[in-house]
């Protein structure tokens, strides 16, 4: 998670894409400064300086930066109080009161009958009060060397109709650019404001219980162990233990699920359920800064700086296109009038400022990053958490996926079926020794027959306890060494034993050397998992495997109840691995493999695959750092939901990247014919960027 060597700033009022892009790169670049990434979906700027001892100069230096680039954005250290405003309130009033003026001026110039001076004054003067801040930064930005932005272009433009005499069109453009700007910087911070909504689960307070009776604070003052109360109606404020009072809790927040949990004393609960009709006593077993619904929001948030290749591909574009474009339109203007007769320079140079207008790419730089941003907040709603645009996009073009046995595909539930004493070995016997060779292991098929024993193992007595991951335990009882576990620690060890026929994974005993029975286990497959398989190979998955360290017979029969195309048993961590690398030299050119797994004994496979999918994270550190995507339920389905979400997602950012890219290039190739005005132009300029900033809030939906 997150270290003290982050620090993050929330940069009020910036909607200008280019700025973001140009921030984020003189942040990279001020002394000690490991990382900067800008999340324009939630204008924070995340700054790694583990060399900055304060943050009183690193505040001063990116503030004297975004002051430079934008000057009406102001900067504020996140503390997780603050509140986050977007474009509106008393800056919308203004901006709305100067279009409103420019617009009143504009229309009085062009439809009264008036003198032609005084009309080109009106031209004028509305000119400057709608132009005259985006001159000025045209002006600031020339100086500091940045000459290919919004500003200079429309500056350049709409001077240039000026000194062609097209005054009304020179005002027109300018007027409704600011217009389209205003309409735009609406519409991306509503897109922001849905992406907020969706994900508002941070509680607001705690009850916490004192001497003096119930004091209200926030969450962040509350610590481990104090004794929180939760009203119905209310948030669960931290993760805990309810010590007091039955309930059902709403966790849809956190895991999609519609159905309310019930929970009673002894059950656990996690900051961000809501409590729907008991009074809960809970006791608190982490910090807020660690609680599962600060874990979420920060993946979510920290999504953004994982940036998908994408959007790596239209920053890079955007770089090369504006000044290409710039000095096509140069070329445009000079070049034919002095190669064809009778050509007139003011006809050339008005189709010029057209290609100058239409130049500018705020449509794609604004709206793949809302697109990608909203595609992983509508999942996270749903319950999945996937934690970059890069990740996102790659869901989008599966191939093979590679599933877990235990815990992912079966319920990891397991129940002693049958017992198989050697002869002349007592079957409780045979148990006791397996139980308490099994006490030191939290394995779930221990655990399995730890309970079916019935007591709680003698501890006393039990020394030099091993245990080989994918073999089993060794330990020494009672003076008699004691094996317990797979065919493959009998094989190593040299014990002749008796094969297991029955389905279900098989421990095979010991005692001194000597076989004495085995135990066999039993799992049941997900209600679920076989649907989830069905659906993945209707999404195009061309192939599915099962890796498991269970026996062949176990492995298979699950496998054929799933219709699972490959399975591989008895396998050791490290053999997962191979497989995954093995599925990955399979795979088709652009596919990618994802291993499905439990985050915690297949954190290995699960980083080595292109994605790595944790089941059941839910409160599990080890599921949520090791893998790129995180099901924070134990439903199997919710995977094939995510490749859907995944290839909405780049339909949208795809259709914006089309859509703008065709009309930009319909209107300069009809601007360079004559055909095109600058009404066009500014139609695909800012209109083209509103049309694809409101696209992009359909990749929100869940």
């Amino acid at each position: 998670m997150r270290d003290a060597s982050r620090v993050e700033f929330y940069l009020e009022g910036l909607n200008c894409a280019a700025c973001a892009a140009r921030i984020e790169e003189e942040a990279k670049r001020i002394r000690h400064v490991d990382r900067a990434s800008l999340n324009l979906a939630t204008n924070v700027l995340a700054i790694d300086a583990a060399d900055v001892k304060n943050h009183e100069q690193i505040m001063k230096d990116v503030s004297g930066m975004v002051k430079e680039i934008e000057p009406g954005v102001t900067v504020k250290i996140l503390t997780g109080k603050e509140e986050r405003t977007g474009f509106g309130g008393s800056a919308g009033t203004r901006e709305a009161a100067v279009l409103l003026a420019g617009g009143i001026l504009f229309a009085a110039a062009l439809l009264l009958r008036l003198p032609n001076d005084l009309r080109i004054m009106l031209y004028a003067v509305g000119y400057l009060l709608v132009g005259g801040r985006i001159l000025a930064a045209a002006g600031r930005n020339l100086i500091r060397g940045r000459a290919f932005d919004e500003n200079l272009l429309m500056s350049i433009s709409t001077l240039g109709a000026f000194a062609i005499r097209e005054y009304p069109e020179a005002v027109a453009v300018m007027l409704f650019f600011r217009a389209g700007e205003f309409l735009q910087d609406l519409a991306v911070n509503r897109s922001r404001k849905s992406i907020a909504d969706l994900m508002d689960i941070r509680p607001e307070y705690a009850n916490i219980k004192t001497p003096g009776g119930l004091k209200r604070v926030s969450p962040a003052e509350v610590r481990v162990g104090d004794i929180i109360l939760v009203k119905p109606g209310e948030r669960i404020p931290l993760d805990g233990v309810v010590e007091e009072g039955i309930s059902a809790v709403d966790t849809s927040a956190l895991t999609g699920e519609a159905v309310p949990r019930d929970v009673e004393p002894g059950s656990g609960v996690l900051s961000g359920f809501i409590n729907k009709n008991g009074v809960l006593s809970v006791r608190t077993t982490r910090e807020f800064k660690e609680s599962a619904v600060a874990k979420i929001l920060e993946l979510v948030e920290d999504a953004g700086a994982r940036k998908a290749p994408t959007e790596k591909f239209i920053t890079r574009f955007s770089r090369y296109y504006t000044p290409a474009v710039v000095f096509a339109a140069a070329a445009l203007a000079l070049v034919p009038p002095l190669l064809i007769p009778g050509a007139h320079f003011s006809d050339w140079v008005y189709r010029a400022l057209v290609f100058l207008v239409v130049s500018c790419p705020c449509a794609l730089v604004i709206s793949i990053p809302l697109g990608f941003f909203g595609g992983i907040g509508g999942a996270s709603k749903n319950g999945i958490l996937i934690k970059g645009g890069n990740f996102l996009e790659a869901l989008a073009e599966l191939d093979t996926v590679v599933f877990d046995k235990t815990g992912t595909l079966t319920k990891g539930v397991f129940k002693v079926t049958r017992i198989n004493p050697a002869d002349g070995v007592d079957e409780n016997k045979l148990l006791e020794y397996i139980a308490r060779a099994e006490y030191g292991s939290n394995h779930p098929v221990a655990l399995a027959i730890i309970e079916a024993y019935g007591k709680k193992p003698d501890g006393d007595g039990v020394k030099g306890y091993t245990e080989t991951p994918g073999l089993g335990v060794e330990a020494v009882i009672d003076g008699k060494k004691v094996l317990a576990g797979s065919t493959r620690l009998m094989e190593r060890e040299g014990i002749a034993f008796q094969p297991v026929e029955e389905a279900g994974t098989a421990v095979y005993a010991a005692l001194d050397g000597k076989f004495i029975g085995s135990v066999v286990v039993s799992d049941e497959i997900k209600e679920d998992a076989a649907a989830a398989i069905r659906d993945l190979k209707a999404l195009g998955v061309r192939r599915t495997m099962m890796l498991t360290g269970d026996s062949q017979r176990a492995a298979e029969e699950a496998a054929k109840a799933l219709n699972i195309d490959e399975v591989h048993a008895e396998l050791l961590p490290h053999q997962k691995v191979a497989m995954v690398e093995a599925a990955q030299g399979n795979k088709t050119s652009r596919g990618r493999v994802v291993f499905v797994g439990d985050g915690i004994n297949d954190a290995p496979a699960l980083a080595r695959a292109d994605i790595g999918v944790a089941m059941g994270g839910l409160g599990s550190d080890a599921a949520i750092e090791a893998a790129d995507v995180v099901i924070m339920t134990d439903r199997i389905g919710k995977l094939a939901a995510a490749v859907r979400a995944a290839r909405r997602t780049r339909a949208i950012v795809w259709q914006n990247i089309i859509f703008a890219l065709a009309v930009k290039g319909i209107v300069l190739l009809l601007g360079a014919g004559g055909i095109a005005s600058m009404w066009e132009a500014v139609f695909a300029d800012v209109g083209v960027a509103l049309i694809a900033v409101l696209n992009s809030m359909r990749a929100i939906k869940p």
